[in-house]
């Protein structure tokens, strides 16, 4: 019995091919999804992170009203120091459900911006989920944020 094998203990129920395929998601990695890995990520350069930026966006911005979302968006001055193109936050008040919930709103979001894509545009952008994003289709995030985007790019206030 090869060493690779991760579970000797089922050796012996698993047939040749089934046990090589075994060995070799076992051997680089592939078996495990969690954890580091090769992963599309979500760039600290489109993140908006900062408290400050956050409350400017939402006390001088603009509002982008959808089903699941509410899009708030205000063009920035582009300087030096930081990348172009948008940043995105999200936000999930406690009101809306306990950590793993909210986390799994954040995900869902960020997984739909990350598919659709960003806008050459010096904008940030918070996006603040409502309670019925838990239970909506993906497809139908997708087609928000896609409109959203729309939105922001047709804006008349853009820098």
């Amino acid at each position: 019995m090869s060493s690779a094998f991760p579970f000797p203990e089922f050796a012996e129920d698993l047939q040749p091919g089934l046990r090589r395929v075994v060995n070799a998601l076992a051997a680089n990695g592939g078996g495990d999804l969690s954890g580091p890995g090769k992963r599309s990520n979500f760039p600290r350069s489109v993140r908006l992170l900062r408290h400050a930026d956050f409350e400017r966006v939402y006390k001088q911005g603009r509002r982008h009203f959808a089903a699941h979302m509410t899009v708030f968006y205000l063009p920035r001055p582009v300087n030096e120091n930081e990348a172009e193109g948008v940043r995105v936050g999200f936000t999930v008040g406690k009101v809306l459900g306990g950590a793993v919930v909210r986390n799994r709103m954040k995900r869902r979001l960020r997984e739909a911006v990350r598919l659709h894509g960003m806008i050459p545009l010096a904008m940030d952008v918070v996006i603040n989920p409502k309670k019925s994003l838990l239970t909506a289709a993906f497809v139908d995030l997708q087609r928000e944020v896609r409109r959203a985007f729309e939105v922001i790019e047709k804006s008349p206030g853009k820098p």
